[in-house]
């Protein structure tokens, strides 16, 4: 492995906030050469060293030849990004993989909300978890002795995650001049980003209010009920890893589901994800294909709030790929999942037809479970956040050693050599 002093890291787009600019300062301290490429004012706003940040503003078409060029020019050994299906961060990978760089993926946690995922070459679908069977699992764990701490309730930092997303979106909006050429990975525009995070904020005591309404009438309803849990359609899981093109064709399959396979006493609850901002009318459409299908009485819709309140009386959930299915596994509910996700296992999925699974559910394999998520906590979960100031002193003390270290934390575990685990507390 080359040592610190040799290796030059370029860093592309990470999450929200400071994170990134705190990690490159640490891998600068430990002796690493960082570069950081930015493709809007936002990106540049939090990235504290301008001597490194180099501004992208090129069309997309010219990516591609940018990032081969700075490659080379910067001696580049490892690139570090967040999400890797976005259009500039897939082609970047690819080039590096081709020219045997590391690759090193940030992602929000597989097990949230007080963990972060960390894995080389790939995250969610392009995750090595996905070719790495139960067996090898429980194989690698033959040398650790990890307790499994229990599953946190609730996401730890949802306040400064939604404040950091309208200060980015309103550098890009209002002082985005110097990236003429910027083009943003999602389809919306930038201004209709910070519009709907400026509304999310001014209904956040509506949203409140109506939120806390429909969990009691679930809770105090006394009726036995299935929970649907939602994504973000414009997520890169749902697009990148899912059969669906867009959420309305999941509400759609779920219903007809419930409606044809469900005994006529359950009901079905859908929660929404925490941080969806209204961009698509989901209650509106779930009433209007319920009512098609006669089951309008039975169908629930609850907009986002701790899945734990809501998972502590249902029967089993279903779900695209929503790493929050990792709490349903926890507590041994049944669980039905369309998409590819790294916990899609077998032993603990079921395979059933959609309506079959409403009707008599099979229950996970607890035993492999567990194992499963152990096998997580002792790898690519890392205890922290990238939002809280807490969780990302945490998160550092921890995740540069792992990107220094000569192998990907999987391969670690497998040869013994797994980075010491800290002790897990909460942050806020």
């Amino acid at each position: 492995m080359a040592q610190p002093d040799t290796r030059s890291f370029l860093f592309l787009q990470g999450p929200h906030g400071p994170f990134f600019g705190q990690l490159g300062r640490m891998v600068s301290a430990a002796g690493g050469q960082v570069w950081r490429v930015g493709f809007n004012r936002g990106d540049q706003a939090f990235w504290p060293d301008k001597t490194s940040y180099i501004p992208y503003n090129g069309s997309p078409e010219d990516w591609p030849d940018t990032v081969a060029g700075l490659l080379d020019d910067k001696a580049i050994t490892d690139i570090v990004l967040y999400g890797d299906t976005r259009p500039i961060h897939a082609q970047a990978v690819g080039i590096a993989k081709a020219r045997g760089l590391r690759v090193h993926v940030f992602e929000e946690g597989y097990l949230r909300p007080y963990w972060v995922t960390y894995e080389r070459d790939g995250s969610n679908g392009n995750s090595a978890l996905m070719d790495t069977d139960l067996a090898q699992m429980q194989t690698a764990l033959d040398r650790s002795e990890t307790e499994t701490p229990e599953a946190p309730a609730h996401w730890g930092d949802m306040r400064q995650h939604v404040f950091y997303g309208a200060a980015y979106h309103t550098f890009v909006l209002l002082m985005n001049g110097r990236y003429a050429n910027f083009r943003p990975h999602r389809a919306q525009t930038v201004r209709d980003e910070f519009q709907l995070y400026l509304r999310k904020l001014l209904l956040a005591p509506a949203i409140w209010a109506q939120r806390k309404i429909a969990t009691w009438r679930v809770k105090t309803g006394g009726f036995p009920y299935h929970l649907a849990l939602l994504q973000l359609e414009h997520d890169s899981n749902f697009q990148q890893h899912s059969p669906f093109t867009t959420g309305t064709d999941f509400l759609r399959t779920v219903l007809e589901g419930f409606a044809h396979g469900a005994p006529a006493h359950h009901h079905l609850v859908f929660k929404a994800h925490p941080l969806e901002d209204g961009r698509i009318d989901q209650r509106r459409t779930i009433r209007r294909i319920a009512s098609e299908l006669g089951v309008a009485k039975r169908v629930h819709y609850v907009r986002g709030g701790k899945l734990a309140q809501l998972l502590d009386h249902a029967r089993s959930a279903v779900t695209v790929n929503s790493t929050a299915a990792q709490q349903v596994l926890w507590r041994g509910l049944p669980l039905k999942v369309f998409g590819d996700a790294v916990y899609a296992k077998p032993q603990f999925v079921s395979t059933q037809p959609l309506a079959e699974f409403f009707e008599t559910p099979s229950r996970p394999d607890g035993r492999a479970y567990r194992d499963y998520r152990r096998y997580l906590l002792e790898t690519s979960q890392i205890p922290g956040s990238f939002y809280s100031s807490a969780g990302r002193r945490q998160l550092l003390r921890q995740v540069v050693d792992m990107m220094l270290a000569p192998h990907d934390p999987y391969e670690a575990l497998a040869r013994g050599q797994a980075q010491p685990r800290q002790k897990l507390r909460v942050v806020k």
